[in-house]
């Protein structure tokens, strides 16, 4: 690594794959990534992303080159994480779940200049593969037609290209995430972002390296990468990654490898405590299970904590590269449906309507952040930024909420009209727009309903052309090629007009009392 005079003096790591490195030159023998059977130890893991930043540097890709990634969680996952930020490019985890369109247009958004795939993903986007601007197509495991697979290219490496400096202010990866407009918008996150989350969750969490934590919520999410994941690596624990979550693998490794530290969202919390090995799986090493994605019910709470399994509820977002406010484990009864206080090295406030910051415990508002895990803004969206982030750097997240006599905050309401279903975000503009195509549908609206498994989900709300007939089968069929699974209504709902106040605008409220009941 080589060093400006400027950044030597520094006491912070010039960049994301830097400080990993450090951590694995105080103790290369520690076991650092277990996947499937297989253990990398934090020398061996290096020496991976040495050589995956070697092929990138090969084929011309560095400094401020996005590289897509599109699949399951895997080791290459990180490793290309840290591989791109070795030779100064940005990531850019991609959601495996959306549809083949929906990937075209973050990868053209994005320019990519490469994108990485598993096999299976790979084919699947290989119809569209001359649609994209990307100029080099990598795939792992199985052969790709068209792909040129990692593992013999690695396997070519000779000497290792230098690591390039990086200031803390480049940006080391671009998260989409879609607003209300149901446009995607990718989340710059930078060096320092990453690092003073990192510190956030050790300073709120005690982290050390004794933490051997289990992730299998999906690494194209903040709370996948950056709430537990990325933390055990900087504290020198051991992690221990799932390709996908299922609730028996997920128990299994809890009690096989003494997990101490796992992240869910609530959907992951309530399948796991169903399964008919919950009751018997030894857990009792673990030490705290952060929740996050959406506040975890009190039945919930109360049933993980009967098997002495705390769980601190967290808020946060894609924009705060994870977390804004923590609860305290020991907090977690006394305090029920909190989601906590802000991090040590962010600030969190209320504003009301007019701006101005709420004081009086009791009095909802809307929640704004600052400090240095907020994104700058967002990829080529100068409008879209200057709208989130104010001058002095406060980012509004447009979820209303208020705190009580000891400062701790509960999320009431979103301002905004996101739908959160199993943890993955459902923004109803996106789904109204395509419906509006539809030949049958006079006007129409989706909110959200509360549902038992997932959280919540998606309901339509629609007045028909005069004369016209739909049902619930015949709108998923009409939205499954263009939507990801998880973004499809569970319920439709009929009615002669929407309602909508003097200026013409539906009104949202007036749907939720009626149709947004479980």
């Amino acid at each position: 690594m080589q060093y400006t005079s400027q950044q030597s003096q520094t006491l912070e790591p010039t960049g994301y794959a830097e400080w990993f490195r450090r951590r694995a030159a105080r103790a290369p023998e520690r076991s650092a990534l277990s996947f499937k059977g297989q253990t990398w130890s934090y020398g061996e893991m290096q020496h991976e992303i040495e050589r995956l930043s070697t092929v990138f540097d090969s084929r011309g890709i560095g400094k401020g080159d996005r590289i897509a990634y599109l699949g399951l969680n895997n080791p290459v996952t990180l490793f290309a994480g840290f591989a791109a930020a070795r030779v100064g490019a940005i990531l850019v985890p991609l959601n495996f779940r959306l549809a083949v369109a929906e990937l075209v247009a973050i990868i053209e958004d994005a320019g990519a200049a490469a994108v990485i795939a598993d096999a299976h993903y790979a084919r699947a986007l290989s119809s569209a593969q001359n649609q994209l601007p990307c100029e080099h197509f990598f795939t792992f495991g199985d052969d790709c037609d068209g792909w040129l697979r990692l593992e013999p290219l690695l396997s070519a490496v000779g000497a290792i290209v230098p690591a390039l400096d990086c200031m803390p202010d480049d940006i080391v990866t671009l998260m989409y995430t879609s607003g209300t407009t149901g446009v995607p918008k990718g989340v710059m996150i930078s060096h320092r972002n990453i690092w003073v989350n990192n510190m956030n969750w050790v300073l709120t969490s005690d982290f050390t390296s004794k933490d051997v934590t289990v992730v299998c919520a999906p690494l194209f999410h903040v709370g996948g990468l950056c709430v537990v994941l990325l933390v055990t690596l900087f504290v020198g624990g051991h992690l221990v990654l799932q390709e996908s979550f299922d609730p028996a693998l997920y128990l299994r490794d809890m009690e096989e490898y003494r997990a101490t530290v796992s992240f869910a969202v609530p959907a992951m919390l309530l399948f796991s405590s169903q399964h008919d090995d919950f009751a018997q799986a030894d857990l009792s090493a673990m030490r705290l299970i952060v929740a996050g994605g959406a506040p975890v019910p009190e039945p919930l709470l109360k049933t993980y904590a009967a098997r002495s399994i705390p769980i601190s509820q967290c808020y946060g977002m894609t924009e705060a590269t994870a977390g804004l406010t923590f609860l305290e484990t020991e907090r977690g009864q006394s305090k029920l449906g909190s989601c906590g206080r802000a991090g040590p090295l962010n600030e969190v406030k209320l504003i009301d309507a007019s701006g101005a910051r709420i004081t009086e415990p009791g009095v909802k508002g809307e929640l704004c952040a600052r400090g240095g895990n907020i994104t700058c803004g967002y990829w080529n969206q100068p409008d879209a930024t200057k709208a989130a982030l104010d001058a002095e750097g406060w980012y509004r997240t447009g979820d209303g909420a208020y705190f009580d006599s000891e400062g701790f905050y509960y999320i009431c309401d979103r301002i905004k009209d996101m739908i959160i279903s199993g943890g993955e975000n459902i923004y109803p503009a996106e789904i109204e727009g395509l419906l509006y195509e539809h030949a049958d549908i006079a006007e129409v609206a989706v909110i959200g309903a509360p549902d038992e498994k997932w959280g919540e989900k998606a309901v339509v709300v629609a007045a028909l052309q005069p004369g016209a007939t739909l049902d619930l089968t015949a709108v998923v069929a009409f939205l499954e090629p263009k939507l990801a699974r998880y973004k499809l209504p569970k319920v439709l709902e009929l009615v002669d007009a929407l309602p909508r106040n003097a200026n013409g605008k539906v009104v949202k409220t007036a749907l939720r009392a009626r149709f947004g009941k479980a």
